[in-house]
């Protein structure tokens, strides 16, 4: 499942993760996640499928 931030259009994969950011690949966006280029919480993101 990928995830877009709707403030700066970051796109966070759940599949293949972040790994730059820290996140592993297969890790599924929670409630406490942040946008690592903007700040923004999961709230500010939609869901693509």
């Amino acid at each position: 499942m990928k995830w877009v931030c709707n403030v700066c259009g970051y796109v966070y994969d759940e599949e293949e993760g972040d790994p730059d950011n820290g996140i592993e690949p297969g890790t599924p966006m929670d409630e406490d996640f942040v946008c690592p280029l903007c700040g923004v919480g999961k709230d500010d993101f939609t869901q693509e499928e």
